[in-house]
C-alpha cells in the first residue's frame, strides 16, 4: 500500500475527535507512505466538531473536513468521503477508533493476500481480540442481526457492522456511486453492491473495544432489519446495476 484514505464519520465528536486524530496522524507519519489524507465528515454536528479539526487541519495539511448537508447518516458520511478520497485506497474508521487505527496493517495484509479490493474488520472471527464488549443485550442482538443479514441477502459475513472497512478507492467509487442505504443498513448494502459487481471481499479478525457514547439507538437498530429487506427490493428492481 502506497497510499490511504483515513475516513472519519464524524457527528457531535467535539470532545474524541483531537485524541483520535492525533493518534491517527502519529500513526500515518510512522508508516512508509507516498501520499496520506485523513477526511473528517461533518454530519451536521451541533457542537464545535469543525471548529476542532479546523484549528487541527491548520497544524497537519492531510487532514481535512468534508460537510454533510445537516445530519444524513453515517451511510451518507462515508459515501461522501469515499468520492472525494484520493489515495490507492480507503479505509472507515469510527471516531471513537473502537478498533485501533494499528489493525490496519491486518486489512492491507488481508487484502494483499487475498487479491482483494475489499478487507473488512471482524469482532466475530475471533472474540478473543474484543476486549471491552458491549452490553450483553447490544451484544447479542448484533449477532442476531448478523444472522438474519446472511439469510436476507445470502452474504456469507460473520460480521458486517465493525466499523473498520478497507476498500481499494477505484472499486469504491463504483460501489458507493451505487449505495442506496445512508444510516444503519448502509455496511451490508456496500458489501451486497460489491459482491455484485465482482469484488472480492476478505474479513479479517481485530481487536475492538465497546466505547461509550454510541450514537445508535434502539430504533436505528431496528429500522437495520428493514434495511436488509431494501437491500433486496433495490436489488429487484434494478438499482445496483453498474
Amino acid at each position: 500500500m502506497q497510499s490511504i484514505s483515513i475516513i472519519i464519520p464524524a457527528y457531535n465528536e467535539e470532545k474524541r475527535l483531537p485524541s483520535t486524530l492525533a493518534r491517527v496522524i502519529e500513526y500515518v507519519d510512522s508508516q512508509p507512505l507516498t501520499f496520506a489524507e485523513i477526511l473528517v465528515v461533518d454530519d451536521g454536528s451541533r457542537d464545535g466538531t469543525v471548529a476542532a479539526v479546523s484549528s487541527l487541519s491548520a497544524r497537519h495539511p492531510i487532514v481535512r473536513v468534508l460537510r454533510n448537508p445537516g445530519n444524513r447518516g453515517k451511510g451518507y458520511s462515508v459515501r461522501h468521503a469515499m468520492l472525494e478520497a484520493k489515495g490507492e485506497w480507503a479505509l472507515f474508521t469510527d471516531a471513537d477508533l473502537s478498533s485501533p487505527i494499528e489493525e490496519l496493517h491486518k486489512l492491507v495484509a488481508a487484502a494483499a493476500r487475498d487479491s482483494a479490493q475489499v478487507a473488512i474488520g471482524s469482532r466475530a472471527l475471533d472474540r478473543s481480540l474484543v476486549g471491552v464488549h458491549q452490553p450483553l443485550f447490544r451484544e447479542y442482538a448484533g449477532r442476531f442481526f448478523n444472522l438474519v443479514m446472511r439469510i436476507v441477502t445470502g452474504l456469507e459475513f460473520h460480521d458486517t457492522q465493525c466499523g473498520f472497512k478497507l476498500f481499494q478507492t477505484a472499486a469504491a467509487r463504483r460501489i458507493f456511486a451505487l449505495q442506496q442505504l445512508e444510516r444503519f443498513g448502509f455496511d451490508a448494502e456496500v458489501l451486497y453492491i460489491a459482491r455484485r459487481l465482482g469484488y472480492r471481499i476478505t474479513e479479517v479478525p481485530v481487536r475492538w473495544n465497546d466505547v461509550a457514547g454510541s450514537k445508535v439507538g434502539t430504533l436505528q437498530g431496528l429500522n437495520g432489519f428493514a434495511d436488509l429487506a431494501r437491500i433486496r427490493f433495490n436489488a429487484w428492481t434494478g438499482k445496483y446495476k453498474a
